[in-house]
């Protein structure tokens, strides 16, 4: 990835993060954390990765952030200096929980090495 594009998308990952914490209403959305931003190499598609506080609440969440896509699509726009203002798709980051599975894994391992 060129510098620019990451340099854009770490711009897009402060701003929306900024937008969902002050601007949406929607309380589904307020206990969502944006962890990264893959931009497109034409800057027209962004996949916006987030975590939420409460798993059981993950599917409402992810319906939310789509349908509020068009209001932060205008609030990026009015914040960020860029020509085009990506389409943006909400996906769960899963590498959080891969990463509590595979620390779960090595203590175990460790436990066992110590019997």
């Amino acid at each position: 990835m060129s510098v620019k594009i990451e340099r854009i998308a770490s711009m897009l990952e402060k701003e929306i993060s900024y937008i969902l914490m002050t601007e949406v209403k929607d309380p589904d959305i307020k206990f969502v954390t944006v962890t990264n931003v893959k931009l497109a190499s034409d800057l027209g598609y962004a996949k916006v990765y987030v975590t939420v506080l409460d798993q059981n609440k993950k599917d409402e969440t992810l319906r939310s952030l789509k349908a509020a896509r068009g209001f932060i699509r205008r609030e990026l726009a009015n914040r960020v200096e860029i020509r085009h203002i990506p389409e943006l798709d909400f996906v769960y980051d899963e590498s959080i929980e891969y990463g509590k599975k595979i620390e779960d894994i090595i203590e175990e391992i460790h436990k066992d090495e110590k019997e």
